[in-house]
């Protein structure tokens, strides 16, 4: 199939456009990146790569974009700038507020303006869409929360939906993306593996994991099967505490996991943004559970095993 992707150069790209070349599959891949710093991206024949900021809506104009768009079968939209990697001023939340809202718009606006729409748009979401409430389980069935990341999560998903009515639309609200060269784990490992991890605030909230080949297997397995759309959550089916999140990585790497890192010191780091971390969700894939996912890391365990051999 020939795939449109945005997004999908970084962290989960690396892993993803290499399980869909192997599938098949022809790519044209979007990003603000010139190619040569865009280590995902391999010297095949079957991937064409774009550069362009797909936030502005003139980029979509040039003809070698409306062309890949014309032949395109399915587009999967994952752009959108990290969440908690840097504080919230009101610059950055702009940023991460554009990247994926003006980004979408002009996606669909494209999409809509096609004589022949393509047979699917995966567009990702994240579990933020559900705001904090510790006591909480969530499901794909549960209304959003009313918070800056939940509000962003409901545009961002309402935008989606505007896709031409051909078009199947599945929203996968990610969850935290579990892998060594990257994202929250990337950044905790060089301090465990020196023996100064630990859990981050109380420990108590809740981490709502996903593995990265389960995000990748599952991306790919909705783009053969028509019976997925709406809404499923990216999340492995079991979440833990922060606690034993922490204790887990700390045994599976041989080191202590002692020294917490408190609340206060995080939210100097991050601002709002500490937020992300400090107060968590505990979500359930049960619409991944209804389709017969088979998630290969169900287990936090499990997944720290794989990831860290």
């Amino acid at each position: 199939m020939k795939l449109l992707l945005t997004g999908c150069t970084g962290f989960i790209g690396r892993e993803l456009i290499p399980l869909l070349i192997n599938e098949g599959h022809s790519l044209t891949v979007i990003s603000r990146q010139s190619q040569g710093k865009v280590q995902t991206i391999a010297n095949d024949q079957n991937i064409n790569f774009i550069q362009m900021n797909p936030a502005e809506s003139s980029s979509w104009d040039k003809e070698e974009i409306q062309n890949s768009l014309k032949s395109c079968e399915g587009v999967i939209n994952l752009a959108g700038e990290p969440i908690a990697e840097k504080r919230w001023t009101t610059d950055h939340c702009k940023e991460i507020t554009n990247s994926r809202i003006e980004t979408t718009k002009n996606l669909i606006k494209s999409l809509r303006n096609l004589r022949k729409s393509p047979k699917v748009l995966i567009n990702a979401s994240a579990i933020g869409f559900y705001g904090s409430h510790p006591q909480t389980e969530f499901t794909e069935e549960n209304i959003p929360g009313n918070d800056f990341l939940a509000n962003l999560c409901k545009e961002w998903e309402s935008i989606a939906k505007n896709k031409p009515r051909a078009t199947r639309l599945l929203i996968v609200r990610i969850g935290i993306v579990l892998a060594k060269d990257g994202g929250a784990l990337g950044k905790m490992l060089p301090i465990f593996r020196a023996g100064l991890g630990g859990p981050i605030g109380d420990g108590k909230q809740w981490m709502s994991w996903i593995h990265r080949t389960d995000l990748c297997n599952l991306i790919n397995a909705s783009i053969k099967n028509s019976a997925w759309s709406g809404v499923v959550n990216g999340v492995a089916p079991n979440p833990v505490r922060m606690n034993e999140f922490s204790n887990s990585l700390g045994q599976v790497l041989g080191r202590p996991s002692l020294l917490a890192v408190p609340g206060p010191v995080l939210k100097l780091i991050l601002g709002d943004g500490a937020r992300v971390v400090l107060e968590g969700q505990n979500v359930k894939p049960q619409r991944l559970n209804k389709l017969k996912f088979k998630f290969s890391f169900p287990a936090i365990n499990d997944a720290f095993q794989s990831i860290l051999a």
